[in-house]
């Protein structure tokens, strides 16, 4: 059989590889000008000195330092760019690894033209010890710190708020870490200390492994960084040798003689180098499109090869997402076809609701059964809430999780078949009370707290009721249906996380998920700790703040779309025992929503930590009084505004 390289490709492409050989070699002439230019430079500007590796910059080459790891200097100042923003380095400590930063942007003052919250590399960098988050929050009506006139708002008034927040009803906001362990509600209104905190910047400490370049300095080399590959220390040695330590290549070693003089070495090896790259890359081209050319004439690159890898690539992800669905075994849902549904549904007739990632009809099985149809709207992630949905709840039986009765999966057409439930969501029977009456709906406040108790023991058995742990991520009024006796029931898994056993407690995720508003402190910012099951129990927190503050009956001058009341209000109200006002409720009611708030607080607490277990908020919500129950400390984070009935989740890139 004949091979898919001739003897003539053959011959080009080991000429190439030659080639590539001859171009690297003169590499390792270089070692000795970086030795020189590492180990003499070092990067000093204005009050910062004497800095070495894994830094470069002003007369240090990228050689000797990591490439994201560059200092610049203007005017004695020292700056560095991280994740495209530049910082103001206030000292460099290369003992401890600690770098004193500050965003140059807010160094004259908070009124900043770039609102972007402050981030890290997180390859690089880790934030120090003994620092706090502060959010400036922009576009405010009322100012409380101060003004800023920022193109496009139609508001002025800047209030800060302490913890890592979103703008609220406000137009945008910025988070801050500041050096300050002990930041309280007195410093909000101080807007020398704020400034001051800021400029005084926050420790960040590098990654950089130091092992290696402490290995190389031992054995008498200069450290740097590897240009070709980018992916390691690499240690320059006196003897023009560079590798992982200058042991090989003792001190004192003889140098080899030559008849050339020192700058026409340096010459030679420059002109070696910048001539033979380019030059190489230009001949690799060629030689390789000459190869591929003579192979497409001689007919080993056939049609039918060429049709195979096009249909591979249109399929790839259809055929993964099949082997996922073929491994759910007997557990799979039974499997519809589009023109099934459109059967159930009578073309998609009846709709019955919309959100972010599609459409609900409802629809009526063969059986006679009820259900709704969640045809999914096309997305950029190739079906990955789809299979997710479907792996997540066909994993689950619960009374109060909704039961996935079926799915269709044909090429791009994604759809969910769910039992159907008569009531609708939970966000209907707590928002616009200008239009619901609660009274005519039945759900008083023994019905809330019914509610709330379903909802939660539905999250201990995600959490621990199934084989794996599942964590929802996406807890919100709308995506709690209630059925015809207003049992709550869980929906909507589409971004859901699933742990690899049920003893794994914190799961990694490369982006934020969830609705903002309803989303824990650690999901949106990694500084609070891992995403964990206690994310999902902020999320209920929240979600039952909201069923709280949407009554009638203690919504005496609290506005369902005002920060400065929502939960702080709710807080406030509580500690003067006022929650109800003078609403003609009886005693045990005014016992479940005290205790339905008490528990809520606990459950947003910033620190993950610090919240109660899912089982545990059933507990005190089941076998407590409100008076049994130890106070919360005041949540440091604000309330979604109060969102449409038709609300959609959203998942954002950080």
């Amino acid at each position: 059989m004949e091979s898919w390289l001739s003897k003539q490709s053959a011959f080009l492409l080991l000429f190439f590889i030659k080639f590539l050989v001859f171009v690297e070699l003169p590499v390792s002439l270089y070692a000795n000008d970086w030795y020189s230019s590492c180990g003499i430079n070092r990067f000093n500007c204005g009050k910062i000195a004497n800095v070495g590796y894994p830094f470069w910059g002003d007369a240090r080459p990228d050689s000797c330092g990591h490439p994201d790891l560059k200092l610049n200097c203007a005017k004695d100042i020292t700056t560095i760019e991280i994740k495209g923003l530049t910082y103001r380095v206030l000292a460099v400590n290369e003992s401890t690894k600690i770098l004193k930063i500050v965003r140059d942007d807010y160094w004259g003052g908070i009124c900043s033209p770039r609102l972007e919250n402050t981030s890290l590399n997180p390859d690089l960098f880790d934030y120090g010890p003994g620092y706090s988050n502060i959010t400036l929050v922009y576009g405010c009506l009322i100012p409380v710190l101060s003004t800023c006139a920022i193109s496009g708002f139609t508001n002025t008034g800047v209030i800060v708020q302490i913890g890592a927040q979103g703008p609220g009803i406000c137009t945008a906001s910025v988070v801050f870490p500041v050096a300050i362990p002990n930041l309280n509600y007195n410093a909000l209104e101080n807007l020398a200390l704020i400034e001051a905190a800021i400029k005084g910047g926050f420790d960040v400490k590098w990654k950089e492994e130091t092992a290696a370049c402490s290995a190389c300095t031992e054995s008498k080399g200069v450290c740097g960084y590897d240009v070709m590959s980018k992916n390691r220390t690499i240690c320059y040695c006196p003897d023009q040798r560079y590798g992982l330590t200058c042991s090989s290549s003792p001190a004192g070693s003889p140098q080899v003689p030559s008849t050339e003089t020192e700058p026409s070495r340096k010459l030679n090896r420059r002109l070696v180098v910048v001539i033979g790259i380019p030059t190489g890359t230009v001949v690799g081209i060629v030689v390789l499109s000459l190869v591929i050319i003579c192979n497409v004439k001689r007919g080993h690159l056939s049609s039918k090869s060429t049709a195979w890898w096009k249909r591979y690539a249109n399929n790839y992800h259809f055929n993964a997402h099949e082997k996922i669905i073929a491994n759910f075994g007997s557990m799979a849902p039974k499997r519809y076809t589009y023109s099934d549904l459109k059967k159930l549904t009578k073309s998609f007739k009846d709709k019955v609701g919309e959100g972010g990632f599609g459409v609900v009809y409802k629809g009526k099985l063969p059986d006679g059964r009820i259900v709704a149809v969640k045809v999914l709207s096309k997305s950029k992630d190739n079906g990955e809430e789809f299979i997710n949905e479907v792996a997540s709840i066909s994993r689950t039986s619960h009374v109060n999780i909704v039961s996935l009765l079926g799915f269709c999966c044909e090429r791009s057409r994604r759809a969910l078949i769910y039992e159907f439930v008569t009531n609708g969501s939970l966000d209907g029977f707590i928002y616009d009370k200008g239009t619901l009456d609660i009274a005519n709906c039945h759900l008083e406040n023994k019905t809330m707290f019914q509610i709330a108790i379903g909802i939660a023991r539905g999250l201990e058995y995600l959490h621990s009721g199934c084989r794996t742990r599942i964590l929802h991520l996406d807890i919100k009024p709308h995506n709690i249906l209630l059925d015809k006796n207003f049992c709550p029931k869980i929906s909507d898994f589409g971004l859901a996380k699933m742990c690899k056993t049920r003893d794994q407690s914190v799961v990694s995720m490369m982006g934020t998920r969830g609705t903002i508003g309803y989303i824990a402190p650690e999901v949106f910012s990694r500084t609070f700790g891992g995403v964990s099951h206690k994310s999902d129990v902020y999320s209920y927190g929240m979600l039952v703040l909201e069923m709280v503050g949407g009554r009638k009956d203690i919504e005496g001058g609290i506005s369902g779309t005002s920060e400065k009341y929502f939960p702080h209000g709710i807080y406030k109200k509580l500690e003067q025992d006022e929650i109800l006002g003078n609403s003609e409720v009886t005693r045990d009611e005014e016992d479940i929503v005290k205790k339905m708030i008490i528990v809520s607080l606990w459950c947003i607490q910033t620190n993950p930590l610090d919240r109660p277990s899912i089982g545990k908020v059933i507990e005190m919500l089941e076998g407590s009084t409100p008076q049994s129950l130890q106070f919360p400390p005041k949540p440091f984070l604000n309330s979604p505004p109060r969102p449409p009935i038709d609300s959609s989740t959203t998942s954002l890139s950080m």
